[in-house]
């Protein structure tokens, strides 16, 4: 499966085995000063232990990339959908291993 990106005629490859996804419900994220990682966590309600289900390594300038992305998007999605609300904390600190900080 191949997705075209129009405004730089990339084209895309999507694999089947990566189409469906990985679904995650909260996210840890480390930073050193040349990558950030993302752990996408999957955490069960009334379970203690959660399992990382992808880790994703960027470099600092694709992680702010990705800051502005997801903001644009949301922002469209609020216009078409209304506010989206946040329950519950809305960050957690871990201390972590290598120099790295963690947030969630």
């Amino acid at each position: 499966m191949e997705e075209i990106n129009k405004e730089q005629g990339l084209q895309i490859e999507l694999k089947e085995s990566v189409a469906d996804g990985v679904y995650s419900n909260m996210v840890v994220i480390a930073h050193s000063s040349t990558e950030f990682v993302c752990d996408f966590i999957s955490l069960m309600p009334g379970v203690n232990k959660a399992q990382v289900k992808s880790r994703v390594i960027i470099a600092p300038e694709h992680a702010k990339r990705l800051l502005l992305s997801l903001q644009d998007n949301i922002r469209r999605y609020e216009a078409n959908f209304g506010e989206i609300r946040i329950t519950g904390p809305s960050s957690i600190s871990h201390p972590s291993k290598n120099n790295m900080k963690g947030d969630a």
